[in-house]
């Protein structure tokens, strides 16, 4: 018994999920990130889910802080092909707040509120991540859900 709960964690282990960014260069000065989470080996789909996106104003605005924090964790960008695409992986707590903090920027403006949700969302947990992006991922309605997610964000800065 014991040898077969020891075969079921290394399973586990071996179908962790797994996550990609891929940075693309559409023209100059238009760049964009996404995250996406890759199949599993032996799913039923072969296609990778998207977990978040930013691009244009929101992405060039903050694409130091984003740079820093891949960095800080320890994600090391190549050089990019000039209009192409690149990918490079991702651990899953990167991929958790780097998808959360994409989801949350994308529709924002104001710049003040958009510093206000970066610095909430890296002071964040893993599992609190996680919950907050499982909710947008997998709720019918997940702009309401990211806009509570601001209020919360701006709410605890005040």
């Amino acid at each position: 018994m014991a040898a077969r709960d020891v075969s079921r964690r290394a399973s586990a282990r071996s179908v962790s999920p797994r996550y990609e960014l891929r940075l693309y260069r559409h023209g100059p000065g238009d760049g964009e990130m996404r995250v996406y989470r890759l199949p599993a080996l032996g799913a039923e789909s072969t296609e990778p889910e998207f977990v978040g996106g930013l691009r244009g104003a929101g992405l060039e605005r903050f694409e130091p802080r984003i740079l820093r924090i891949l960095r800080d964790r320890g994600v090391r960008l190549g050089a990019r092909p000039g209009g192409g695409r690149s990918a490079q992986g991702l651990d899953e707590e990167t991929a958790l707040v780097l998808g959360l903090l994409f989801r949350t920027l994308a529709p924002m403006r104001n710049r003040e509120n958009m510093q206000a949700c970066i610095e909430g969302i890296e002071r964040m947990g893993r599992e609190e991540a996680a919950y907050w992006l499982g909710m947008v991922m997998h709720r019918r309605k997940p702009r309401r859900i990211l806009q509570a997610l601001r209020i919360v964000l701006n709410a605890s800065e005040g």
